[in-house]
Order: structure tokens, then C-alpha cells, then sequence
């Protein structure tokens, strides 16, 4: 258990669009924040970090930046942020910098990945996060926030029930809300995870698929009722695992996302950048659930194999 009356420590894999965003309001807000960098850490470990946010911009000239994890000390707090294709590298990553009576916060998109994460550190050890985060990477060391930033804390639970309010959650909450980022607690991080899919399958997919932005989308009548089909396929996936939905949470997804600037969703991004897409953690692991529990989603499963045939392309070239 961390300690209450020490200062937490955190440790960010993934300076993105999410970790370089959420680390960088950690720190400004006082806490002691540790940044694991790949591509851009020359340009962060000179100039530091740049926040262009809603909320009003920011710059750290001068953060903990880190290439090589055996370089980092041992952290109260390591949130992973990385895009969840790199989730290959964390038996590698995480043990060198988890403190003993630490804990691993996973912000990652998908289902399933907390249970990666605890086969490595055991499952009394990790957190999951929905985000709630309109951010993007405009270049090294550079993010800009562009609507929400709220997050959801849960615990992880290997048998997939609800875990309670623990008192790890309420002291990271604290930390967080220091930081000025909303942060609201869910006994139930299976459905959280589950809701989270409701927008990120329709409109991370079909923002590739479609070569479109929220708004484009949300303008035309046939998308947007192609999306609430693909949100009630969620809706029962998430059934499947005793996790109910209400319909009335399908229109406030809808009725939200009309109202944000345009927007180009993250795998749309990485599409475009020629990286590859999460969409084993998005798409293929809440299809195996469902159809494990003999629960058929046809619209998502067509989704996903158009995704994973581009993806295959991205590869070959």
C-alpha cells in the first residue's frame, strides 16, 4: 500500500497525446513526474514540454526525461500510456521502475489489457483509467488539448467484479485533482471499459475506414445512424459480461460528440502517420468476449477486418 503521508511519485510510459498531457499537469501541479521518451526525447530533455490546451497554455522548460528505464528511479505511480501495439515491450519496462508498494495506472483504449499488465506485476498491483480526452500530438514535445480531460479510476479485478472505492484511488485522486484534472472513481472497471468502446469503436473505425473527422461524420444522416447500430453491437457485447447500458447513454454519446470541434480521433491519426492501429485491443478482444459468451456482432466484426487488412497494408509498406 502506498504510503498516505509521502508525496507520490509517478513514472509516465508514453509522452503522448494522454501521458504527455496528464504528466504535464501532474507536474506543474508540484508532483514529482518521470518521463520515458523515445522519438522525442532529445527535443523534451532540452525544451521541456508545451501544452496548448482549452484550459489555458502552458510550458515546462525543464522535465525528468528518460530514454532507458533502467536510468529512472522506482515510482510510487507508473501510468502506462502507451499505444497499446507497444504492450509487447512492458515485462521489459515496468519492473525496473514499480516500486515494491506500487501500483500501475493503465490508460490505454480496448479491453483486456489490464489483465496483460497484472500477469507481469500480479493483479493486486494495477488500476485502469478511462479517459475522457480530446489531445493530440502536433509534434515533439508538443500537445495540444483541444475539449474534455476527465478520467475514470477503477481497480482491477481478475475476476471481472466490481472492485469498491479503495483508499489507493481516493490518494491518486487527490493527486490528480490537484493537478486540476477531474477525476471520478467506478466500482466497476469492466463497465467503464465497456462504455468507453461505445464511442471509440464507432468512431476510431470509422473515422479511418471513412477518411472523415467527428463532425463530418455526425453531419451525415446515414453515418450517424451507422454509428448508433455499431454503439447498440457495443451495448450488447457488454451484456454479455453482465455489464448493462442504458440506451439513454448511446444518445448522450451521439448528442456529446456533435458538439466537439472537429476532431480526428487517435487511430485515425495514427493511421495517417503510417503507424499501426490498436485494434486487437478495441475491436478483436470485445469481438472474442462476445462470441465467447455466443454473443454475435456483425457490424463490428466487419469493422474490424476492414481495420486489420489496412493495418496489414501499413505493414507491407
Amino acid at each position: 500500500m502506498m504510503n498516505q503521508s509521502v508525496p507520490r511519485s509517478y513514472a509516465i510510459f508514453g509522452t503522448g497525446a494522454l501521458g504527455g498531457f496528464y504528466g504535464a499537469n501532474l507536474q506543474r501541479a508540484g508532483l514529482d513526474v518521470h518521463f520515458l521518451l523515445h522519438t522525442d526525447y532529445d527535443v523534451v530533455r532540452k525544451s521541456g514540454l508545451i501544452i496548448e490546451s482549452k484550459d489555458g497554455d502552458f510550458k515546462l522548460p525543464h522535465v525528468n526525461a528518460y530514454q532507458d528505464v533502467r536510468d529512472m528511479p522506482r515510482c510510487d505511480v507508473v501510468i502506462v500510456s502507451l499505444k497499446t501495439t507497444h504492450n509487447h515491450l512492458l515485462p521489459q519496462l515496468l519492473p525496473p521502475v514499480l516500486k515494491k508498494t506500487g501500483v500501475v495506472l493503465v490508460l490505454q483504449n480496448g479491453l483486456g489489457i489490464e489483465e496483460e499488465v497484472a500477469a507481469i506485476v500480479g493483479e493486486q498491483r494495477v488500476m485502469g483509467c478511462v479517459c475522457f480526452l480530446g489531445s493530440n500530438k502536433v509534434g515533439a514535445g508538443h500537445i495540444c488539448h483541444l475539449d474534455y480531460g476527465s478520467i475514470m479510476l477503477g481497480e482491477y479485478t481478475a475476476n471481472s467484479k466490481p472492485g469498491g472505492i479503495t483508499k489507493r484511488m481516493r490518494q491518486i485522486t487527490q493527486d490528480f485533482e490537484q493537478a486540476k484534472i477531474s477525476m471520478k472513481l467506478t466500482e466497476n472497471l469492466l463497465l467503464a471499459r465497456w462504455q468507453k468502446l461505445v464511442w471509440n469503436i464507432p468512431f476510431n473505425g470509422l473515422s479511418v475506414v471513412l477518411n472523415a473527422t467527428t463532425a463530418e461524420m455526425m453531419a451525415n444522416a446515414d453515418i450517424r445512424c451507422l454509428a448508433e447500430q455499431l454503439m447498440q453491437e457495443v451495448v450488447a457485447g457488454a451484456k454479455s459480461c453482465d455489464c448493462q447500458i442504458s440506451p439513454s447513454f448511446i444518445e448522450k454519446m451521439l448528442t456529446n460528440t456533435a458538439k466537439m470541434k472537429p476532431y480526428k480521433t487517435s487511430m485515425k491519426l495514427d493511421y495517417d502517420a503510417g503507424h499501426q492501429m490498436e485494434i486487437e485491443a478495441i475491436f478483436a478482444n470485445p469481438l472474442h468476449v462476445a462470441n465467447r459468451a455466443g454473443v454475435n456482432l456483425p457490424k463490428i466484426s466487419m469493422l474490424y477486418k476492414q481495420l486489420k487488412f489496412l493495418n496489414e497494408r501499413l505493414q507491407k509498406n
